[in-house]
């Protein structure tokens, strides 16, 4: 019994994955902390669906391609409440999107720009090559 345990969970965990060997991620994260009035985003919704990640700051996966993201900036000043912006992203297969909110000043909450803060490659993601 102790030995078809391990064996059994493997089994089982295997069959949950739902992604294959190639997609791409999205995150709200700051990635540099040095720009001037740039903040972390929550990312509402992907393609008009709920996007939330299983764990607060978890990037959320997105298969490759043309995604339209609906994210709410978080305001740099305390007492003010963020604005929703739709920000279309090109994702490509094995990125991760470091996807924030670029404010005009920290006097103005509601002008803000969504921005790309970084891109970069996720480890153990294979792109397949088009048949």
């Amino acid at each position: 019994m102790r030995k078809t345990l391990p064996l059994l969970t493997v089994v089982l965990l295997a069959g949950c994955q739902t992604w294959g060997p190639t997609w791409s991620e999205v995150t709200g994260v700051r990635y540099y902390r040095t720009e001037l009035n740039r903040m972390p985003a929550i990312i509402e919704k992907i393609d008009g669906s709920s996007a939330y990640p299983a764990r607060r700051g978890e990037p959320i996966r997105v298969e490759p391609g043309r995604r339209v993201i609906e994210l709410q900036g978080v305001p740099p000043s305390l007492g003010f409440r963020g604005t929703l912006q739709e920000f279309v992203l090109e994702a490509a297969p094995c990125k991760r999107y470091y996807v924030n909110a670029q404010f005009d000043n920290r006097l103005s909450p509601s002008k803000w720009a969504p921005v790309i803060d970084e891109v970069e490659t996720i480890a153990g993601c294979t792109v397949v090559a088009a048949k």
